[in-house]
C-alpha cells in the first residue's frame, strides 16, 4: 500500500457524518465533555479546592394534578335512526340534510287516504253511539227503558270509541315526528318511495351535549368520582382544548382488561364536535399543592432517589447529597414528598463531575422557561448566598 497524504476533499467526506448531528445534541455533548475534561485535568489533591460550575433549579411549590390519559369516541347525547313502522309510500318530506328540528316536529308524512276515510266513518259511528246511549240513559232514569238495553248501548258506544282510537293510532304511524330536538343526518329517501319497517330514512342526533366513554384502569378507581374535570383534544382541531366533566362511573369492572368505563359529558355549544370523532382525554384528579423539581436532578440508586443540594457553607456553595421521596411525575418535573424544602436549590446539570461536599459555583439557574442551550448562552446565575460567580 502506497503512502499518500489525505486530501482536503477526503477530510471533508470523513467529517460529513459529524455535521449531520443536531446542534442541540452537540451543545449538550460539548458542555458535558467540558465539565468532564476540567474535572479530569485537575490534580486529585486540588480537586476539593476547585469550584465546579453547575446549573441549579429551585424547589418550587406549585399546583400539581395527577393526570390519566385515555382515548374515547364521541357519541351524541341522544341519537336515533328514523325508520318506518308500516309499509307505505312517502307523500311529504318536511326536512332536508343537516336541518335542525325541534321536538314534536313532523318530519315525514305517508299516504293515509284510506285511513282518513276510516277515521271520518269511525267518528260518525262514535257520535251516533254516544247519542243512542244518552237517549236510552234518559229513558232508563224515568223507568221506561230496560237496564239491559242501556248496557247494550253502553257497549256499542265503547266499541265505537275503541275503533276510533285504533284508526287514530294507525294514522299516527304514518307520521314520523322528532322525539327530541337535534340535527338531521343525510336523507336516504325521496317523495313517492315505498318504505318498509327497518328501512333507514335518516338519523337524528342531539349534539348540544356529547358523551365520551373512556376505559380507565381500575387502579384509579378509588380516586374516580363524578365531577372530575377532563381536558380533551382531537386532531381535527389541532391544539384546541375542550373541557368537560365525568358524569358517571360504570358499576362493573371489565374482568378481561381490568378497566372501568367512565362517561364524560362535553358541552358542544359551537357545534364543532361530531359523533364518532376520536378524542384524546386527560382526566385531572387529586389537585394539590406540591413541591416539584426538574426530573433531571434525580440520581437513582437502586430503588432510592438522591439529589445534590447547593448548600451555602463557609462563604461558598457546597454540594450535599440528599435522599428524597418522590411522588407523581409529569413531563420534565417530579413531585417531592420528603427530603427537600421549598426554596432549596438542586443541581440539574453538571452533577456527574461533583462529589458530595465539593465546592460548586452556579453557572445558571434553570426555571423551566428556556431550553438548556439558551440558558448556557444567555442565562445569568441568580444571587446565591456564599456562591462564587465565575
Amino acid at each position: 500500500m502506497s503512502n499518500r497524504s489525505i486530501t482536503r476533499h477526503e477530510v471533508s467526506q470523513m467529517a460529513g457524518p459529524f455535521r449531520a448531528a443536531s446542534r442541540a445534541t452537540m451543545r449538550h455533548f460539548l458542555f458535558a465533555s467540558f465539565i468532564g475534561l476540567v474535572a479530569a485535568l485537575i490534580p486529585p489533591g486540588a480537586l476539593s479546592a476547585q469550584a465546579v460550575p453547575v446549573i441549579v433549579a429551585e424547589v418550587r411549590v406549585v399546583t400539581f394534578v395527577d393526570e390519566v390519559e385515555a382515548l374515547g369516541t364521541l357519541r351524541a347525547n341522544e341519537s336515533i335512526t328514523l325508520t318506518a313502522s308500516v309499509t307505505e309510500t312517502v307523500s311529504v318530506l318536511h326536512f332536508d340534510d343537516g336541518d335542525r328540528v325541534t321536538a314534536g316536529q313532523v318530519l315525514v308524512e305517508m299516504t293515509d287516504t284510506e285511513e282518513q276515510a276510516q277515521l271520518r266513518e269511525a267518528r260518525a259511528l262514535e257520535r251516533e253511539a254516544a247519542s243512542q246511549y244518552r237517549r236510552v240513559e234518559s229513558l232508563a232514569t224515568q223507568g221506561t227503558a230496560a237496564k239491559s238495553l242501556l248496557d247494550e248501548r253502553d257497549r256499542q258506544w265503547k266499541t265505537a270509541r275503541a275503533r276510533l282510537v285504533a284508526i287514530e293510532s294507525r294514522l299516527s304511524d304514518r307520521l314520523l315526528k322528532a322525539p327530541f330536538s337535534g340535527v338531521m343526518g343525510l336523507r336516504n329517501i325521496s317523495v313517492g318511495a315505498l318504505v318498509e319497517p327497518g328501512d333507514l330514512i335518516a338519523t337524528l342526533d342531539d349534539d348540544t351535549m356529547l358523551k365520551l366513554d373512556l376505559s380507565v384502569p381500575s387502579v384509579y378507581l378509588a380516586s374516580m368520582h363524578p365531577g372530575i374535570p377532563i381536558v380533551a383534544t382531537t386532531r381535527a382541531y389541532g391544539d384546541r382544548v375542550f373541557h368537560g366533566t365525568v358524569r358517571s362511573i360504570d358499576s362493573r369492572v371489565d374482568p378481561v382488561t381490568r378497566s372501568v368505563v367512565a362517561r364524560v359529558l362535553l358541552p358542544n355549544d359551537e357545534r364543532l364536535l361530531k359523533p364518532g370523532m376520536l378524542m384524546q382525554v386527560r382526566l385531572r384528579k387529586n389537585e394539590r399543592q406540591a413541591m416539584v423539581i426538574p426530573e433531571a436532578a434525580l440520581m437513582p440508586l437502586g430503588r432510592l432517589q438522591f439529589v445534590l443540594v447547593a448548600d451555602p457553607a463557609d462563604g461558598a456553595l457546597r454540594a450535599r447529597k440528599q435522599q428524597v421521596e418522590i411522588g407523581s411525575r409529569r413531563p420534565g418535573e417530579v413531585e417531592i414528598l420528603a427530603g427537600l424544602k421549598p426554596g432549596e436549590r438542586v443541581v440539574t446539570h453538571g452533577m456527574m463531575s461533583v462529589r458530595p461536599g465539593q465546592e460548586i459555583t452556579v453557572k445558571a439557574v434553570d426555571d423551566g422557561s428556556l431550553p438548556i442551550e439558551d440558558i448556557l448562552r444567555h442565562g445569568q446565575p441568580a444571587a446565591v448566598a456564599g456562591s462564587r460567580q465565575p
